[in-house]
């Protein structure tokens, strides 16, 4: 019987809810790490460093290790897989060449589950030519048996300039992302058209 994704997000969000919802039930406290050298940050920098080398070494066994039965991976593309997904495709990758590092930044810290961000290097090659992606991500993992294995992964490509063209910042044409009442512009000038009128 074959299960859809969103069924299996359902169960994954099911199960951190539950681990957090435990978490807070025994008290624990969250923490945030943002300090390279704390306990913390080095803990899961050697779980990404694990993940990667498997990786990069082609090696199922590292992999299957560092990623939970119930992973789901969010691909910068906004493709998703599962572990047994990412074993296939590490097994299957026509480029052998493709590295990957990952570096954490940020961890944050409540009872037995973590959620690291960081930065991720990824170079690989596309068509014989080399390209060098870099982005940002989140990775939720639960203290499993005394190990942490990752629940879910999200990738966020950053956005690079074409050579020679610097960045301009433009402003939004909107008066404002959503509507609140009694705080938007739009507001004000309906009070203030309404208040000419009375006068």
């Amino acid at each position: 019987m074959k299960i859809s994704m969103a069924v299996r997000v359902s169960v994954l969000v099911a199960v951190l809810v539950s681990c957090v919802s435990a978490g807070v039930a025994q008290g624990a406290k969250p923490t945030t790490a943002t300090q390279a050298d704390s306990p913390e940050i080095r803990e899961l920098q050697k779980v990404e460093d694990a993940w990667s080398t498997a990786l990069n070494q082609r090696d199922q066994y590292g992999l299957e290790l560092v990623l939970s039965p119930l992973f789901v991976d969010v691909a910068s593309s906004g493709d998703i897989t599962t572990r047994n997904q990412q074993v296939v495709g590490l097994l299957t990758q026509e480029d052998k060449t493709a590295t990957i590092e990952m570096r954490v930044i940020t961890v944050r810290m409540l009872g037995d589950v973590a959620v690291a961000n960081g930065a991720y290097t990824y170079t690989h090659k596309v068509g014989g030519a080399a390209m060098v992606e870099k982005g940002i991500f989140t990775h939720v993992f639960q203290r499993q048996h005394g190990n942490w294995v990752c629940l879910n992964a999200q990738r966020t490509l950053l956005r690079e300039d074409a050579p020679g063209k610097t960045r301009t910042k433009s402003k939004s044409q909107a008066e404002l992302p959503f509507h609140i009442p009694l705080f938007s512009k739009g507001d004000k000038a309906d009070k203030s058209d309404k208040s000419d009128k009375a006068q």
